[in-house]
Protein backbone atom coordinates (compact mmCIF):
# COMPACT_ATOMS: atom_id res chain seq x y z
CA UNK A 1 0.00 0.00 0.00
CA UNK A 2 0.92 3.64 -0.77
CA UNK A 3 0.04 6.82 -0.33
CA UNK A 4 -1.95 6.17 2.59
CA UNK A 5 -4.43 3.93 1.78
CA UNK A 6 -4.18 3.47 -1.96
CA UNK A 7 -3.37 0.33 -3.64
CA UNK A 8 -0.44 -0.34 -5.80
CA UNK A 9 -2.71 -1.40 -8.30
CA UNK A 10 -4.57 1.94 -8.24
CA UNK A 11 -1.71 3.93 -9.17
CA UNK A 12 -1.58 2.95 -12.60
CA UNK A 13 -5.08 4.46 -12.74
CA UNK A 14 -6.22 8.22 -13.30
CA UNK A 15 -6.98 9.74 -9.95
CA UNK A 16 -10.30 12.26 -9.96
CA UNK A 17 -11.59 14.18 -6.50
CA UNK A 18 -15.54 14.24 -6.15
CA UNK A 19 -16.30 17.39 -3.96
CA UNK A 20 -20.26 17.53 -2.98
CA UNK A 21 -21.79 20.40 -1.11
CA UNK A 22 -23.85 19.05 1.96
CA UNK A 23 -27.21 17.74 1.90
CA UNK A 24 -28.48 14.42 -0.03
CA UNK A 25 -30.00 16.33 -3.02
CA UNK A 26 -25.85 16.86 -3.67
CA UNK A 27 -24.08 13.89 -2.12
CA UNK A 28 -26.50 10.96 -3.19
CA UNK A 29 -25.52 11.89 -7.36
CA UNK A 30 -22.21 12.68 -6.78
CA UNK A 31 -20.75 10.08 -4.41
CA UNK A 32 -23.34 7.62 -7.63
CA UNK A 33 -21.23 9.09 -10.17
CA UNK A 34 -18.16 8.54 -7.87
CA UNK A 35 -19.11 4.27 -8.21
CA UNK A 36 -19.55 4.09 -11.67
CA UNK A 37 -16.14 5.80 -12.07
CA UNK A 38 -14.65 3.46 -10.12
CA UNK A 39 -16.67 0.17 -11.08
CA UNK A 40 -17.00 1.12 -14.61
CA UNK A 41 -14.50 2.97 -16.00
CA UNK A 42 -11.23 2.39 -14.06
CA UNK A 43 -10.86 5.51 -12.61
CA UNK A 44 -9.56 5.68 -8.71
CA UNK A 45 -11.91 8.63 -7.09
CA UNK A 46 -11.06 10.51 -4.03
CA UNK A 47 -14.70 12.06 -2.24
CA UNK A 48 -14.17 15.03 -0.26
CA UNK A 49 -16.97 14.82 2.02
CA UNK A 50 -17.97 18.06 3.93
CA UNK A 51 -18.61 17.38 7.77
CA UNK A 52 -19.89 20.43 8.96
CA UNK A 53 -23.41 19.92 9.82
CA UNK A 54 -23.46 16.61 8.02
CA UNK A 55 -26.74 14.89 8.62
CA UNK A 56 -27.31 11.64 10.28
CA UNK A 57 -28.26 9.99 6.75
CA UNK A 58 -25.24 11.30 4.99
CA UNK A 59 -23.02 9.81 7.40
CA UNK A 60 -24.46 6.49 6.87
CA UNK A 61 -24.16 7.04 3.57
CA UNK A 62 -20.44 7.41 3.60
CA UNK A 63 -19.59 4.08 6.12
CA UNK A 64 -16.63 2.97 4.26
CA UNK A 65 -18.07 -0.89 4.23
CA UNK A 66 -20.63 0.30 1.48
CA UNK A 67 -18.00 1.83 -0.83
CA UNK A 68 -16.51 -0.09 -3.40
CA UNK A 69 -12.29 -0.64 -3.41
CA UNK A 70 -11.17 2.18 -5.54
CA UNK A 71 -13.50 4.79 -4.14
CA UNK A 72 -12.28 6.28 -0.98
CA UNK A 73 -13.84 8.79 1.53
CA UNK A 74 -11.72 12.23 2.97
CA UNK A 75 -13.32 13.92 5.30
CA UNK A 76 -12.68 17.54 5.14
CA UNK A 77 -12.37 19.34 9.40
CA UNK A 78 -15.40 20.56 10.31
CA UNK A 79 -15.85 24.13 10.28
CA UNK A 80 -17.21 26.72 13.45
CA UNK A 81 -19.87 28.57 11.62
CA UNK A 82 -22.01 29.47 15.09
CA UNK A 83 -21.28 33.00 14.99
CA UNK A 84 -22.05 33.15 11.15
CA UNK A 85 -25.33 31.87 10.81
CA UNK A 86 -28.63 31.42 13.13
CA UNK A 87 -32.01 29.72 13.42
CA UNK A 88 -33.08 32.45 10.77
CA UNK A 89 -30.23 31.97 7.88
CA UNK A 90 -32.24 30.56 5.09
CA UNK A 91 -31.34 26.89 3.56
CA UNK A 92 -29.22 27.71 0.49
CA UNK A 93 -27.41 30.79 2.48
CA UNK A 94 -26.44 27.94 5.31
CA UNK A 95 -25.50 25.56 2.89
CA UNK A 96 -23.42 28.33 1.17
CA UNK A 97 -21.27 29.90 4.14
CA UNK A 98 -21.40 26.09 5.26
CA UNK A 99 -19.29 25.38 2.17
CA UNK A 100 -16.80 28.83 1.91
CA UNK A 101 -15.51 27.58 5.29
CA UNK A 102 -15.10 24.06 4.98
CA UNK A 103 -13.30 24.47 2.09
CA UNK A 104 -10.41 26.74 3.45
CA UNK A 105 -8.04 23.65 3.50
CA UNK A 106 -9.32 22.26 0.67
CA UNK A 107 -5.84 23.43 -1.39
CA UNK A 108 -3.61 21.60 1.22
CA UNK A 109 -5.96 18.51 1.17
CA UNK A 110 -5.68 18.21 -3.13
CA UNK A 111 -1.74 19.14 -2.95
CA UNK A 112 -2.19 15.90 -0.51
CA UNK A 113 -3.99 13.85 -3.06
CA UNK A 114 -0.66 14.06 -5.74
CA UNK A 115 -1.60 14.37 -9.47
CA UNK A 116 -5.21 14.51 -10.21
CA UNK A 117 -6.36 14.71 -13.65
CA UNK A 118 -9.41 16.37 -12.80
CA UNK A 119 -11.69 17.39 -9.75
CA UNK A 120 -15.77 16.88 -9.95
CA UNK A 121 -17.92 19.60 -7.82
CA UNK A 122 -21.54 20.73 -7.71
CA UNK A 123 -22.63 23.74 -8.12
CA UNK A 124 -22.39 25.17 -5.16
CA UNK A 125 -18.17 24.91 -4.90
CA UNK A 126 -17.19 27.12 -6.88
CA UNK A 127 -14.63 28.28 -4.55
CA UNK A 128 -12.23 25.38 -5.96
CA UNK A 129 -12.22 26.62 -9.56
CA UNK A 130 -9.53 29.50 -8.18
CA UNK A 131 -7.35 27.04 -6.47
CA UNK A 132 -7.62 24.41 -8.96
CA UNK A 133 -6.36 26.98 -11.11
CA UNK A 134 -3.61 27.72 -9.43
CA UNK A 135 -2.60 23.38 -9.26
CA UNK A 136 -3.42 23.61 -13.03
CA UNK A 137 -6.18 20.72 -11.92
CA UNK A 138 -9.10 20.38 -14.20
CA UNK A 139 -12.13 21.57 -12.71
CA UNK A 140 -15.73 19.76 -13.42
CA UNK A 141 -19.37 20.79 -12.61
CA UNK A 142 -21.68 18.02 -12.02
CA UNK A 143 -24.95 19.89 -12.61
CA UNK A 144 -27.67 18.18 -10.21
CA UNK A 145 -30.81 19.45 -11.34
CA UNK A 146 -32.41 18.91 -14.41
CA UNK A 147 -30.61 20.35 -18.21
CA UNK A 148 -34.06 23.15 -18.34
CA UNK A 149 -32.83 24.13 -14.74
CA UNK A 150 -28.96 24.75 -16.28
CA UNK A 151 -30.33 26.69 -19.50
CA UNK A 152 -32.18 28.56 -16.99
CA UNK A 153 -28.99 29.23 -14.64
CA UNK A 154 -26.49 30.11 -17.51
CA UNK A 155 -29.05 32.67 -18.32
CA UNK A 156 -29.61 34.30 -15.10
CA UNK A 157 -26.59 36.46 -15.07
CA UNK A 158 -27.94 38.30 -18.22
CA UNK A 159 -31.38 38.65 -17.16
CA UNK A 160 -29.70 39.75 -13.93
CA UNK A 161 -28.26 42.87 -16.13
CA UNK A 162 -30.75 43.10 -18.79
CA UNK A 163 -34.00 43.94 -16.21
CA UNK A 164 -33.86 46.37 -13.34
CA UNK A 165 -37.64 44.90 -11.26
CA UNK A 166 -37.80 42.23 -9.28
CA UNK A 167 -38.28 39.19 -11.51
CA UNK A 168 -41.80 38.40 -10.13
CA UNK A 169 -42.84 42.07 -10.89
CA UNK A 170 -42.12 41.05 -15.13
CA UNK A 171 -45.17 41.01 -17.31
CA UNK A 172 -44.61 37.47 -19.29
CA UNK A 173 -42.69 34.43 -18.60
CA UNK A 174 -39.18 34.53 -18.79
CA UNK A 175 -37.74 33.68 -22.12
CA UNK A 176 -35.12 31.36 -21.32
CA UNK A 177 -33.04 30.68 -24.87
CA UNK A 178 -34.61 28.51 -26.75
CA UNK A 179 -36.39 26.98 -23.88
CA UNK A 180 -40.03 26.65 -23.10
CA UNK A 181 -40.31 29.77 -21.01
CA UNK A 182 -40.39 30.01 -17.40
CA UNK A 183 -43.56 31.34 -15.48
CA UNK A 184 -43.39 33.78 -12.98
CA UNK A 185 -45.10 31.71 -10.63
CA UNK A 186 -42.61 28.69 -11.16
CA UNK A 187 -39.43 30.58 -10.38
CA UNK A 188 -37.52 29.28 -7.30
CA UNK A 189 -37.31 30.96 -4.24
CA UNK A 190 -33.75 32.58 -4.56
CA UNK A 191 -34.47 34.50 -7.85
CA UNK A 192 -38.05 35.89 -6.37
CA UNK A 193 -36.33 38.69 -3.83
CA UNK A 194 -33.20 40.30 -5.62
CA UNK A 195 -32.53 41.85 -2.58
CA UNK A 196 -32.05 39.04 -0.22
CA UNK A 197 -28.38 36.80 0.56
CA UNK A 198 -29.22 33.79 -1.17
CA UNK A 199 -29.79 35.59 -4.48
CA UNK A 200 -26.38 36.96 -3.76
CA UNK A 201 -25.11 33.69 -3.22
CA UNK A 202 -27.15 31.85 -5.88
CA UNK A 203 -25.90 34.13 -8.95
CA UNK A 204 -22.48 34.02 -8.02
CA UNK A 205 -22.44 30.46 -8.72
CA UNK A 206 -24.03 30.67 -11.64
CA UNK A 207 -21.49 33.42 -12.98
CA UNK A 208 -19.12 30.84 -12.79
CA UNK A 209 -20.44 28.01 -14.57
CA UNK A 210 -18.82 28.62 -17.53
CA UNK A 211 -15.29 28.47 -15.91
CA UNK A 212 -15.76 24.50 -15.84
CA UNK A 213 -13.73 22.73 -18.43
CA UNK A 214 -17.24 20.57 -18.86
CA UNK A 215 -20.75 20.45 -17.32
CA UNK A 216 -21.95 16.74 -16.42
CA UNK A 217 -25.98 16.57 -15.92
CA UNK A 218 -28.26 14.21 -14.19
CA UNK A 219 -30.26 13.78 -17.45
CA UNK A 220 -30.24 11.96 -20.73
CA UNK A 221 -30.99 13.47 -23.99
CA UNK A 222 -34.74 11.17 -24.11
CA UNK A 223 -35.89 13.01 -21.48
CA UNK A 224 -35.16 16.48 -21.85
CA UNK A 225 -34.23 16.99 -25.82
CA UNK A 226 -35.10 20.70 -26.03
CA UNK A 227 -33.13 22.06 -23.50
CA UNK A 228 -30.51 20.02 -24.66
CA UNK A 229 -30.59 21.05 -28.31
CA UNK A 230 -30.56 24.60 -27.19
CA UNK A 231 -27.30 24.62 -24.98
CA UNK A 232 -25.93 22.97 -27.85
CA UNK A 233 -27.19 25.06 -30.93
CA UNK A 234 -28.46 28.63 -29.41
CA UNK A 235 -26.00 31.38 -30.32
CA UNK A 236 -26.82 32.84 -27.30
CA UNK A 237 -24.89 29.60 -25.01
CA UNK A 238 -22.42 29.53 -27.91
CA UNK A 239 -21.36 32.91 -26.96
CA UNK A 240 -21.29 32.60 -22.71
CA UNK A 241 -19.33 30.68 -23.74
CA UNK A 242 -21.19 27.37 -22.43
CA UNK A 243 -18.60 24.34 -21.67
CA UNK A 244 -19.16 20.98 -23.28
CA UNK A 245 -22.08 19.30 -21.77
CA UNK A 246 -22.00 15.50 -20.69
CA UNK A 247 -25.35 13.93 -19.83
CA UNK A 248 -24.70 10.81 -17.99
CA UNK A 249 -27.48 10.27 -16.16
CA UNK A 250 -29.80 9.22 -14.60
CA UNK A 251 -26.77 8.49 -11.78
CA UNK A 252 -29.45 6.88 -8.74
CA UNK A 253 -28.83 5.52 -5.70
CA UNK A 254 -29.66 1.73 -6.36
CA UNK A 255 -27.92 -0.34 -3.15
CA UNK A 256 -30.21 0.36 -0.33
CA UNK A 257 -29.56 -1.46 2.86
CA UNK A 258 -33.04 -2.46 5.06
CA UNK A 259 -34.08 -1.75 8.36
CA UNK A 260 -36.44 -3.56 10.12
CA UNK A 261 -39.49 -0.44 9.40
CA UNK A 262 -38.24 -0.65 5.74
CA UNK A 263 -38.74 -4.35 5.89
CA UNK A 264 -42.18 -3.74 7.51
CA UNK A 265 -43.36 -1.30 4.99
CA UNK A 266 -42.10 -3.67 2.32
CA UNK A 267 -43.63 -6.38 3.58
CA UNK A 268 -47.19 -4.67 3.25
CA UNK A 269 -46.45 -3.82 0.12
CA UNK A 270 -46.23 -7.56 -0.78
CA UNK A 271 -49.58 -7.93 0.05
CA UNK A 272 -51.28 -5.53 -1.99
CA UNK A 273 -52.61 -5.63 -5.42
CA UNK A 274 -50.23 -4.35 -8.66
CA UNK A 275 -49.97 -0.96 -9.56
CA UNK A 276 -52.44 0.37 -6.46
CA UNK A 277 -50.54 1.91 -4.08
CA UNK A 278 -50.12 5.71 -3.73
CA UNK A 279 -46.48 6.65 -2.21
CA UNK A 280 -46.14 9.62 -0.59
CA UNK A 281 -42.86 11.26 0.71
CA UNK A 282 -41.68 14.82 0.00
CA UNK A 283 -37.63 14.52 -0.28
CA UNK A 284 -35.16 14.96 2.40
CA UNK A 285 -35.82 17.95 3.29
CA UNK A 286 -39.63 18.47 2.78
CA UNK A 287 -41.97 19.60 5.28
CA UNK A 288 -45.60 20.37 5.33
CA UNK A 289 -47.30 23.23 7.25
CA UNK A 290 -49.95 21.51 10.13
CA UNK A 291 -53.00 22.86 7.83
CA UNK A 292 -51.72 21.49 4.63
CA UNK A 293 -50.53 18.06 6.40
CA UNK A 294 -54.19 17.69 7.78
CA UNK A 295 -55.83 18.12 4.71
CA UNK A 296 -53.40 15.97 2.60
CA UNK A 297 -54.48 13.36 5.25
CA UNK A 298 -58.07 14.09 5.01
CA UNK A 299 -57.68 13.55 1.54
CA UNK A 300 -56.07 10.16 1.24
CA UNK A 301 -58.31 9.00 3.29
CA UNK A 302 -61.23 10.16 1.75
CA UNK A 303 -59.60 8.81 -1.88
CA UNK A 304 -60.15 5.16 -0.41
CA UNK A 305 -56.98 4.27 -2.68
CA UNK A 306 -54.02 2.40 -0.90
CA UNK A 307 -51.21 4.54 0.60
CA UNK A 308 -47.69 4.71 2.64
CA UNK A 309 -47.16 8.12 3.27
CA UNK A 310 -43.78 9.19 5.18
CA UNK A 311 -45.03 11.48 7.56
CA UNK A 312 -42.48 14.12 8.84
CA UNK A 313 -43.34 16.74 12.24
CA UNK A 314 -44.96 19.95 10.20
CA UNK A 315 -43.23 23.22 10.23
CA UNK A 316 -45.10 26.53 9.55
CA UNK A 317 -41.85 28.17 9.07
CA UNK A 318 -40.07 26.69 6.44
CA UNK A 319 -40.90 23.57 3.87
CA UNK A 320 -37.35 22.30 3.97
CA UNK A 321 -36.99 22.44 7.92
CA UNK A 322 -35.16 18.98 8.05
CA UNK A 323 -32.68 19.69 5.59
CA UNK A 324 -29.87 19.36 7.55
CA UNK A 325 -31.49 17.14 9.73
CA UNK A 326 -32.15 13.89 7.09
CA UNK A 327 -32.31 10.42 9.40
CA UNK A 328 -32.12 12.70 12.77
CA UNK A 329 -35.19 12.20 15.32
CA UNK A 330 -38.02 10.07 14.49
CA UNK A 331 -41.31 11.21 15.62
CA UNK A 332 -44.85 9.63 16.12
CA UNK A 333 -46.75 10.21 13.43
CA UNK A 334 -50.07 10.12 16.24
CA UNK A 335 -48.89 13.03 16.74
CA UNK A 336 -49.45 15.59 14.19
CA UNK A 337 -51.63 13.46 11.98
CA UNK A 338 -55.45 14.04 12.61
CA UNK A 339 -57.22 12.08 15.36
CA UNK A 340 -58.16 8.22 14.69
CA UNK A 341 -56.58 8.82 11.24
CA UNK A 342 -54.16 5.72 11.91
CA UNK A 343 -56.97 3.88 13.09
CA UNK A 344 -59.41 4.80 9.89
CA UNK A 345 -56.96 3.54 7.60
CA UNK A 346 -55.66 0.49 8.92
CA UNK A 347 -55.01 -2.11 6.10
CA UNK A 348 -55.72 0.62 3.41
CA UNK A 349 -52.63 2.76 3.99
CA UNK A 350 -49.14 2.73 6.29
CA UNK A 351 -47.39 5.38 8.07
CA UNK A 352 -43.72 5.70 7.81
CA UNK A 353 -42.17 7.97 10.32
CA UNK A 354 -39.88 10.65 8.63
CA UNK A 355 -37.95 8.61 6.40
CA UNK A 356 -38.44 5.94 4.18
CA UNK A 357 -37.18 3.17 1.83
CA UNK A 358 -37.83 5.15 -1.17
CA UNK A 359 -35.95 3.77 -4.19
CA UNK A 360 -37.35 0.49 -2.93
CA UNK A 361 -40.95 1.50 -2.39
CA UNK A 362 -40.60 3.01 -6.21
CA UNK A 363 -39.25 -0.46 -7.44
CA UNK A 364 -42.27 -1.92 -5.95
CA UNK A 365 -44.45 -4.14 -8.12
CA UNK A 366 -47.89 -2.79 -5.80
CA UNK A 367 -46.55 1.09 -6.10
CA UNK A 368 -48.97 2.17 -8.77
CA UNK A 369 -47.95 6.78 -8.29
CA UNK A 370 -45.60 8.86 -6.56
CA UNK A 371 -46.74 11.83 -4.57
CA UNK A 372 -43.70 13.70 -4.75
CA UNK A 373 -41.95 17.09 -4.03
CA UNK A 374 -40.30 16.95 -7.41
CA UNK A 375 -37.10 17.37 -6.32
CA UNK A 376 -34.45 16.23 -9.46
CA UNK A 377 -33.24 13.07 -7.64
CA UNK A 378 -37.20 11.64 -6.69
CA UNK A 379 -38.17 12.94 -10.44
CA UNK A 380 -35.37 10.46 -11.57
CA UNK A 381 -36.17 7.60 -9.42
CA UNK A 382 -40.35 7.73 -10.32
CA UNK A 383 -39.78 8.03 -14.25
CA UNK A 384 -36.78 5.53 -14.32
CA UNK A 385 -39.12 2.73 -12.42
CA UNK A 386 -41.95 3.53 -14.60
CA UNK A 387 -44.20 5.13 -12.22
CA UNK A 388 -46.59 8.36 -12.33
CA UNK A 389 -46.54 11.36 -10.44
CA UNK A 390 -48.77 13.81 -8.19
CA UNK A 391 -46.61 16.93 -8.60
CA UNK A 392 -46.07 18.21 -5.36
CA UNK A 393 -43.47 21.14 -5.52
CA UNK A 394 -42.46 23.12 -1.86
CA UNK A 395 -38.80 24.75 -2.59
CA UNK A 396 -35.50 25.38 -4.87
CA UNK A 397 -36.55 24.34 -8.01
CA UNK A 398 -39.22 22.13 -7.96
CA UNK A 399 -42.08 24.49 -9.20
CA UNK A 400 -40.14 24.33 -12.78
CA UNK A 401 -39.84 20.43 -12.50
CA UNK A 402 -43.08 20.41 -11.26
CA UNK A 403 -44.46 22.20 -14.47
CA UNK A 404 -42.21 20.60 -17.00
CA UNK A 405 -43.40 16.79 -15.56
CA UNK A 406 -46.56 18.10 -16.08
CA UNK A 407 -46.60 19.54 -19.72
CA UNK A 408 -43.53 18.77 -21.66
CA UNK A 409 -43.19 15.38 -19.96
CA UNK A 410 -46.30 13.95 -19.65
CA UNK A 411 -45.70 12.02 -16.21
CA UNK A 412 -47.27 14.04 -13.89
CA UNK A 413 -50.41 16.13 -12.54
CA UNK A 414 -50.52 18.86 -10.42
CA UNK A 415 -53.01 19.76 -7.68
CA UNK A 416 -54.98 23.04 -8.10
CA UNK A 417 -54.87 25.48 -5.26
CA UNK A 418 -58.00 27.33 -5.32
CA UNK A 419 -57.23 31.34 -5.24
CA UNK A 420 -57.06 32.66 -1.70
CA UNK A 421 -56.91 29.18 0.01
CA UNK A 422 -52.97 29.15 0.74
CA UNK A 423 -53.18 25.30 0.93
CA UNK A 424 -54.38 22.00 -1.82
CA UNK A 425 -57.61 20.96 -0.24
CA UNK A 426 -58.64 17.53 0.57
CA UNK A 427 -61.35 17.40 -2.28
CA UNK A 428 -58.63 18.25 -4.72
CA UNK A 429 -55.89 15.88 -3.22
CA UNK A 430 -59.46 13.33 -3.22
CA UNK A 431 -59.35 14.00 -7.00
CA UNK A 432 -55.68 13.79 -8.31
CA UNK A 433 -55.07 10.33 -6.32
CA UNK A 434 -57.89 9.17 -7.93
CA UNK A 435 -57.18 10.24 -11.19
CA UNK A 436 -53.38 9.62 -10.85
CA UNK A 437 -54.23 5.41 -9.84
CA UNK A 438 -57.76 4.54 -11.47
CA UNK A 439 -58.15 7.53 -13.75
CA UNK A 440 -57.37 7.14 -17.63
CA UNK A 441 -54.98 10.11 -17.45
CA UNK A 442 -53.25 8.16 -15.08
CA UNK A 443 -52.59 5.19 -17.52
CA UNK A 444 -51.35 7.46 -20.16
CA UNK A 445 -49.53 8.67 -17.70
CA UNK A 446 -47.66 5.31 -16.87
CA UNK A 447 -47.29 4.57 -19.91
CA UNK A 448 -45.30 7.25 -20.72
CA UNK A 449 -43.08 6.93 -18.18
CA UNK A 450 -43.07 3.29 -18.51
CA UNK A 451 -41.36 4.89 -22.33
CA UNK A 452 -38.87 6.45 -20.52
CA UNK A 453 -37.92 3.76 -18.33
CA UNK A 454 -36.90 1.78 -21.30
CA UNK A 455 -35.09 4.48 -22.51
CA UNK A 456 -33.25 5.17 -19.41
CA UNK A 457 -31.90 1.59 -18.89
CA UNK A 458 -30.75 2.12 -22.21
CA UNK A 459 -28.87 5.12 -21.86
CA UNK A 460 -26.91 3.58 -19.01
CA UNK A 461 -25.62 0.71 -20.75
CA UNK A 462 -22.59 -0.53 -22.72
CA UNK A 463 -22.98 2.20 -26.21
CA UNK A 464 -25.54 3.76 -24.70
CA UNK A 465 -25.41 7.81 -24.71
CA UNK A 466 -25.27 8.64 -21.15
CA UNK A 467 -22.37 5.49 -20.79
CA UNK A 468 -20.31 6.96 -24.05
CA UNK A 469 -20.81 10.33 -23.09
CA UNK A 470 -19.06 9.62 -19.56
CA UNK A 471 -16.77 7.24 -21.56
CA UNK A 472 -15.77 10.02 -23.65
CA UNK A 473 -14.57 12.06 -20.59
CA UNK A 474 -12.71 9.18 -19.13
CA UNK A 475 -10.50 8.10 -22.16
CA UNK A 476 -9.40 11.91 -21.85
CA UNK A 477 -8.51 11.59 -18.24
CA UNK A 478 -6.70 8.26 -19.21
CA UNK A 479 -4.63 10.20 -22.20
CA UNK A 480 -3.12 12.17 -19.63
CA UNK A 481 -2.14 10.24 -16.97
CA UNK A 482 -0.23 7.81 -19.48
Amino acid sequence: MVDGGIAESEIMKPHVAVLPSPGLGHVIPLLELAKVLVVHHGVQVSFLNITTEASVAQNQLLHPHTLPPGLRVIDLPPADISTLVSEETLVLTRLCINVEESLKPLKSVLMELGKLQALVIDLFCTQAFEICNELSIPTYTFFTPSTSFLAFSLYLPTLDRDVDCEFIDLPAPVQVPGCTPVRIDDLLDQVRNRKIDEYRWFLLHVNRLPMAAGIFLNSWEDLEPVSFKAIREHPFYQKTPTPPVHPIGPLLKRDAATTESDAECLAWLDEQPSNSVLFVALGSGGTLTAAQLTELAWGLEMSRQRFIVVARKPSDASASATFFNVGGDINDPKAYLPEGFLERTKGVGMAVPSWGPQELVLGHPSTGAFLSHCGWNSTLESITHGIPMVAWPLYAEQRMNATMLVEEVGVAVKPVVEPGKGVVEREEIERVVRMVLEGEEGKVMRRRARELKVKAEKTLNFGGSSYESLSRVTKEWKAQHL
